[in-house]
């Protein structure tokens, strides 16, 4: 055992020893090849090294670009840089350098400018002009197929022969087709910051077609017939941005918009959401969790076909403010408050017709004498989750006055509410909801106060929304225009001849609506929503006055709606929305107007680019 030991370790020592003689033989060997090797010849002031690059196997030659990872030897120059000028002819000469013209086209894009899912020039991936302004350019087109059957006045001169009763045929046919195109330019590096200026210009084209199987209803004149198609271009917005201050080291900022501009006053476009001409100033604050806008709007005419703006004012003012807090009392739940003003004085603007020939101010019904509106809105809204339950409110109350309300015949002062509530839970790839909303009514129309409840202009995304019959149907009472039971786009019975053109009416029956619902993501890309509403009047002296019909039913009817959302390319540049729509009628809609089930079927193509 003792000869192994000493055996081992003898060769070990003789490892130590050769590894040791074979490291100080390298050494003297590279000292030596270094010693040898030419100095670098230092150039003279006009010379002009010759670029060289190393090959494949290690050498190198002139002029050839370096692999990847391939290190530079001691005489050769470092690869050009993206963006600059040189070519096999320059050999011998120094490589010239370039700047690219600024840092977003270090890569540059190879793909078309028609591509807008990639890096483009148009949709403000690079800037057009110095290096921070920017274009983006938005093209859209919008095209709505509808049929639908509602109650339609025959008028003085039936459409068929024998017609005799005072609601005709019933069936219409729409198509809406709009061409939008914006540009918005801008200055400022928006990745961390907000841009210091944007201006936004925006020209919408509108081509629409309305048939009827009644006279008296595109126009007053019976010779016009049975349908009309109209067209307009409106310049829709065109407003400018400054971005006056930042109040926080998180870009907490303070901005100002002046023009034509979109503006939405709550979560679920309860009370007013148009495009209209203005002045807005806004801000944020504590990491943009306070949110606040100040709006003043003096409204433009519309236009009665397209609902597009024109550059006829009207005396109606609007000032909005609102407060927005996210994570309000709880993690996941957001708030708003908010105050509304509404001054219409249609008493400044005449007798108003829209563009068929129909009266629109003041209302055609009653005494239907010019008259001035002022109205104040106080609310509280909310939306978001409190843990596993999803949660939505409004609360409204609109106090002011009438000076000569053409359903009371009197000055009427306003005391109106608004209430509504939706509860909804998620499972897995559904959603279930319930919710309620309730305005109130005028019990007593000749007592000079106004108690029921009126939006400014609404476009409520609740209960269905445009999916819904009722939500989405206008239905009028008396031929020649008249008023309407609803708006289109509208919740609220409010009797007034024009949710866009009239003034607000707060002498209505009012109107309590029951929910349930549910939602599904079928797949990536489709979606489909099914809802069914229960409907009844709050008040019904109101509509007794008005048609001169005494007891009247409470009870509206049920509206049953399905509606889906097809996104073929995961994204918002293609959205096709088809819905079908049945309102089964009950005690007090059949009192108005004597009718069976009414039906709503369509469709909504947007292309966006």
């Amino acid at each position: 055992m003792r000869e192994h030991g000493s055996l081992l370790l003898s060769l070990r020592r003789a490892t130590t020893l050769v590894a040791l003689a074979t490291v100080a033989v390298l050494s003297a060997s590279s000292a030596l090849a270094q010693d040898k090797a030419p100095a670098a010849a230092v150039p003279a002031k006009d010379a002009t090294p010759a670029a060289t690059t190393a090959g494949a196997d290690g050498a190198t030659s002139p002029n050839q670009a370096p692999g990847p990872n391939q290190v530079l030897g001691p005489n050769q120059a470092p690869p050009p840089l993206p963006g600059s000028e040189t070519s096999p002819t320059d050999a011998g000469k120094a490589t010239v350098y370039e700047p690219v013209r600024d840092r977003w086209r270090i890569l540059p894009s190879k793909y078309p400018w028609y591509d807008p899912y990639n890096r483009n020039v148009l949709k403000g991936d690079y800037p057009v002009w110095r290096d921070d302004i920017f274009l983006k350019l938005t093209g859209v087109s919008l095209t709505q197929i509808e049929g639908r059957s509602a109650p339609t006045p025959s008028g003085a001169s039936a459409g068929d022969p024998g017609s005799y009763r005072f609601f005709g045929n019933r069936n219409a046919d729409l198509i809406d087709q709009k061409f939008a195109m914006r540009a918005e330019v801008q200055k400022g590096l928006t990745s961390f910051r907000p841009f210091d200026w944007k201006l936004t210009l925006e020209a919408v084209g509108d081509v629409n077609h309305l048939g009827v199987d009644e006279r008296n209803n595109v126009s007053p004149d019976v010779r016009d017939g049975e349908t009309r198609t109209t067209g307009d271009v409106a310049l829709e917005q065109a407003a400018v941005e400054v971005h006056l201050a930042d109040i926080s080291s998180r870009y907490d900022s303070v901005s100002i918009r002046i023009g034509r501009q979109p503006f939405h006053s709550d979560f679920r476009n309860l009370i007013f959401a148009d495009t209209n001409q203005g002045v807005r100033l806004f801000g944020s604050a504590d990491g943009n969790r306070y949110q606040a806008n100040l709006l003043y709007f003096y409204q433009a005419e519309k236009d009665t076909n397209s609902e597009l703006n024109t550059f006829d004012l009207r005396h109606q003012q609007i000032f909005i403010a609102n407060l927005y807090i996210q994570d309000f009392l709880q993690l996941g739940y957001q708030t708003e408050f908010s105050f509304h003003l509404n001054d219409d004085n249609g008493s400044k603007d005449g007798y108003t017709y829209d563009n068929q020939g129909f009266l629109v101010r003041p209302d055609p019904v009653g005494i239907a004498q010019l008259h001035h509106v002022e109205a104040y809105y106080l609310g509280w809204t909310g939306d978001g989750h409190i843990g596993w339950l999803n949660i939505s409110h409004a609360f409204y109350e609109v106090v002011g006055h009438d000076d000569q309300n053409p359903i009371a015949g009197r000055s009427v002062d306003i005391n109106g509410q608004l209430a509504f509530l939706e509860l909804s839970v998620d499972h897995d790839w559904m959603r279930y909801q319930a919710s309620a909303f309730f305005t109130s009514g005028d019990d007593d129309p000749r007592d000079g106060k106004a108690r029921g409840f009126d939006s400014i202009l609404d476009d409520p995304k609740i209960m269905g929304g445009e999916f819904s019959y009722w939500e989405h149907q206008s239905i009028r009472i008396g031929d020649r225009g008249g008023v309407a039971v609803t708006q289109r786009d509208s919740l609220i019975p409010d009797l007034r001849s024009s949710k866009l053109e009239g003034q607000t009416n707060f002498v209505n029956p009012g109107i309590f609506i029951a929910n349930i619902g549910a939602s599904a993501e079928l797949t990536q890309t489709v979606r489909l929503v099914g809802n069914a509403n229960y409907l009844r009047f709050v008040e019904n002296k109101t509509l007794e006055v008005l048609l001169k019909q005494p007891a009247i039913h409470d009870d509206v009817g049920v509206d049953i709606s399905l509606g889906a959302e097809y996104r073929p390319w995961l994204n918002n540049n293609v959205i096709f929305t088809p819905f079908v729509a049945v309102f089964a009628p009950l005690g007090g809609f059949k009192d108005i107007y004597q009718a069976g089930a009414l039906f709503q079927a369509g469709f909504d193509l947007r292309l966006t680019f």
